[in-house]
């Protein structure tokens, strides 16, 4: 599909766009699901793991494709903080915060401060100056495009965020309510502290687990998760139309897993409260009111390619 359609112009109500009682049923939050999920994630995570850990410097034949795919495993465990964050992933409110917590542990990312970040990304999503994820700016070039793919100035932020988070520098992100933040700065603690002690594991009994079982195959799956996300918005409208400000691509099943179905993402944009397990069910009845929709992340990213100024 074309990713420049014609859509009817915005306000509009979105939950127009689906029957009343169709919403209703997709609004359903099951605890079922949010395990059944998050199992089967973990379930590729501890298999390929092993099979890099028993068969790196034995069979590298096995060992880096295991590599890669338990290095996307542990960076779209934000797809898992993502949803638990906004409390859709589970019935159980608790369930949903813990689950966070672990995923973002995992995949480096602070689910207590992501929160409040989110919010403003779904509130202000695409508009300049006020979307927290317009901060870095889209590729223009090739260099940009490139480096945005490599992971590495998501790793500087990440570091530099931790590090004002940590030290209670929280004046730099207005979206963190007073109220909140001394929870933030609690919980980011708590996090760099679980990895201090890594650290400390690795230093004094020379046992890599830190490493060859976190920060490597983390560093392997961020080039990965940099090409699921900056198909999300990039390219597309920056006002408060959520019918052209978002995209939603097409893509395998394996992807759909491990994303938890956040590539239907612009449905996740008009109805952020559906479950995860929702999705596809609501694109049925959104799809024909999208701008934009694409079969596979590789168009998508032809279409950005082909934005690059040089």
């Amino acid at each position: 599909m074309s990713a420049n359609r014609t859509v009817e112009a915005w306000p509009c109500d979105p939950h127009r766009l689906i029957p009343a009682e169709v919403l209703k049923q997709l609004h359903v939050r099951s605890d079922r699901a949010g395990w059944v999920q998050l199992l089967m994630h973990l379930a590729v995570m501890g298999v390929s793991g092993s099979l890099w850990w028993t068969q790196m410097g034995w069979r590298w034949w096995v060992a880096l494709p295991a590599l890669v795919v338990y290095g996307t495993s542990l960076a779209t465990m934000f797809a898992a903080l993502h949803e638990c964050v906004h409390r859709t992933a589970f019935a159980s409110p608790k369930i949903n915060d813990g689950v966070a917590w672990f995923a973002g542990l995992l995949s480096f990312y602070n689910s207590t401060f992501y929160r409040y970040y989110h919010t403003w990304h779904h509130r202000y999503t695409q508009i300049p100056g006020k979307d927290p994820e317009l901060e870095d700016g889209k590729p223009q070039n090739w260099r940009q495009y490139l480096l945005e793919l490599s992971g590495i100035p998501w790793w500087i932020g990440k570091l530099k965020t931790y590090f004002y988070l940590a030290t209670g520098q929280l004046q730099r992100y207005p979206y963190v309510p007073e109220a909140a933040r001394a929870e933030v700065i609690r919980s980011v603690r708590w996090q760099l502290a679980v990895y201090a002690l890594g650290i400390a594991i690795w230093v004094g009994t020379g046992w890599p687990g830190f490493l060859v079982l976190w920060l490597w195959p983390l560093a392997v799956g961020q080039p990965i998760l940099r090409f699921i996300l900056l198909a999300e918005h990039t390219g597309c409208s920056q006002d408060e139309n959520p019918l052209t400000n978002t995209r939603t691509t097409l893509t395998l099943w394996p992807v759909r897993l491990l994303m938890w179905n956040m590539p239907y993402h612009a449905e996740h944009h008009l109805y952020p409260s559906l479950p995860f397990h929702a999705l596809a069910q609501a694109h049925a009845y959104l799809r024909p009111h999208l701008a934009h929709v694409e079969a596979g992340y590789l168009r998508v990213h032809y279409q950005i390619i082909q934005s690059l100024t040089g």
